[in-house]
């Protein structure tokens, strides 16, 4: 069974279980007009049935051992909803379905929620198929099972049915073995996207590498770097992330331009749900907030596959960076000696590290 307490951060959301505590928030989503999108099937349309619904509708769902109901939370409260429902368990399937508030259409909460719950559930095992089902004329809830990476797997006539008649479905599929790579390790914000690399990027990181002092001070990688060795990483190297949730990442701004940088997961301890972050960032690219952002979708993607910690470490006098990992909302924990090797010898390290729950910029 789902956990009763299951709540999963991403970049934007925090997907939870409804509770006593949200009827304020119900009933903004109420007056709004919303509930039938932005609230999962059976809410109720009227103030005075939430206290009802919270205690116990809302829950029925969980309790029949056949799904969960989990609020899609902003800062600027409860924006939607996202269910899994006609659980089987002994196949280890399920299927998803969401809603989200007309106000905040449009900003690819939907995407990102169906993104966060399928890889937790997905990576932890405790399914191995997540399906999806929408209307074959719903051409947004299309595009949403296809960026959250599902396959379309077939049509289903007359299927569904809505106010107006019967309703082709299309249905799409996403299996554990899907999550491996491809789509499931391409990130989106507002501002950045973070997807695998290309081999146009490799120009992007020679030219990023070559004469710049600060990637010059700090990486040792960059000494004497070529085109041949960037061509390599874009299309082999930076690929072969093994079983690991992680991977490497270019950054990319969302309104186009060149490569801004990159982030990577360094090294992922499973046994301690542990795992490490690290960055560079291209002269062209910086002091707009980059590496932050970048640093904080990465963190998000890792606590939402299971992850318990992620940490940073930073030579002692690379400024900067330590700018970045505290805009990020890392803790400094201490000083490892001599534990990062830079050119020309090794520097000490400044440990940072967040834990799942810690996040102050959500």
């Amino acid at each position: 069974m789902f956990d009763e307490r299951l709540t999963i951060i991403t970049e934007r959301l925090v997907l939870r279980p409804f509770g006593k505590g949200d009827a304020g928030r119900v009933r903004a989503v109420i007056a709004a007009g919303a509930q039938p999108t932005a609230l999962p099937p059976g809410s109720p349309g009227h103030p005075a049935g939430i206290g009802q619904w919270l205690s116990n509708g809302v829950h029925e769902l969980w309790r029949s051992g056949q799904g969960i109901h989990l609020a899609m939370e902003t800062a600027d409260g409860i924006i939607g909803s996202i269910s899994l429902f006609k659980a089987q368990w002994g196949m280890g399937i399920a299927e998803v379905g969401y809603g989200v508030h007309p106000a905040h259409r449009g900003r690819g909460y939907a995407t990102e929620a169906v993104r966060g719950l399928t890889a937790r559930l997905l990576g932890e095992g405790v399914l191995r198929r997540v399906e999806l089902r929408a209307n074959a004329d719903n051409v947004a809830s299309i595009r949403v099972a296809e960026k959250a990476g599902f396959v379309r797997e077939g049509l289903l006539r007359g299927a569904g049915f809505e106010d107006d008649g019967p309703h082709d479905l299309v249905v799409f599929g996403l299996l554990k073995d899907d999550t491996g790579g491809g789509e499931r390790r391409r990130l989106e914000s507002d501002r950045l996207i973070l997807r695998p690399y290309a081999r146009r990027d490799a120009f992007d990181i020679v030219d990023a590498v070559r004469d710049d002092p600060e990637i010059a001070r700090w990486m040792t990688w960059a000494e004497g770097y070529t085109l041949e060795r960037a061509l390599e990483w874009v299309t082999r190297l930076a690929h072969n992330v093994g079983p690991g949730y992680g991977g490497n990442f270019a950054i990319q701004p969302r309104d186009g331009g060149r490569l801004a940088g990159a982030i990577g997961v360094q090294r992922e301890d499973h046994e301690r749900g542990d795992a490490e972050l690290g960055y560079w960032i291209a002269p062209w690219a910086r002091r707009q907030g980059y590496a932050a952002e970048a640093t904080r979708m990465v963190t998000a993607y890792l606590f939402g596959m299971g992850f318990h910690r992620v940490h940073l470490l930073v030579a002692r006098g690379n400024l900067a960076s330590q700018a970045v990992a505290r805009r990020a909302g890392f803790i400094e924990e201490g000083i490892l000696r001599q534990a990062l090797p830079v050119p020309g010898g090794r520097a000490d390290a400044i440990l940072f590290g967040i834990l799942n729950g810690e996040i102050s910029w959500q």
